[in-house]
């Protein structure tokens, strides 16, 4: 008895090649996240000492998520940080600001802080740079939505607290 022979007249059934389409999207996306960190995730503060310093009142903001003249203008200023006075040693000041500009988002960070930098005027000016996350474009469009007694609420009570809504944002990830 031979072998039948293969019928190569016949088209290739679709479902597989449908299946194996979707399961090849998925894992684009799945690992396009993981690779670059998705649209919302800034590589959160890796030093020990600025997670220790910053991270003691509030969260430890990615430092890519300013430019640098605005980490500057932030850290020269601690005695008045947003109505509190956040003073530090010098040398501890010193390390930081090193750290936050080394990293801002028109630096080491750029990369990253791009998408939210993108139509920020007076970056470059310590008397211009701005110095909240909460006032820039880029956020103000993405948080658009979010209605004012939301804002309020007692477990977020202000725009700052990220982590009210974003579970992940200590780790960088600020998706919904």
């Amino acid at each position: 008895m031979s072998p039948k022979p293969l019928n190569t007249d016949r088209p290739l059934p679709l479902r597989p090649l449908v299946l194996g389409a979707v399961a090849l999207a998925f894992s684009a996306i799945v690992l396009g996240r993981a690779q670059a960190g998705g649209s919302h995730w800034f590589p959160p503060v890796a030093d020990p000492l600025v997670k220790e310093e910053c991270g003691s009142c509030h969260l430890a903001f990615a430092p890519s998520m300013l430019p640098a003249a605005s980490w500057q203008r932030m850290m020269s200023n601690l005695k008045n940080h947003f109505g509190d006075d956040a003073s530090l040693d010098p040398a501890v000041t010193a390390k930081i600001s090193e750290y936050l500009v080394a990293n801002a988002g028109d630096r080491g960070g750029q990369r990253y802080g791009d998408k939210l930098l993108r139509g920020v005027t007076g970056t470059t000016s310590l008397a211009s740079a701005p110095l909240r996350i909460t006032e820039l474009p880029k956020w103000v469009r993405e948080h658009r939505k979010v209605p004012n007694w939301e804002w309020k609420h007692q477990e977020v009570r202000t725009r700052a607290n990220c982590t009210a809504c974003h579970a992940d944002a200590a780790r960088g990830y600020y998706d919904d």
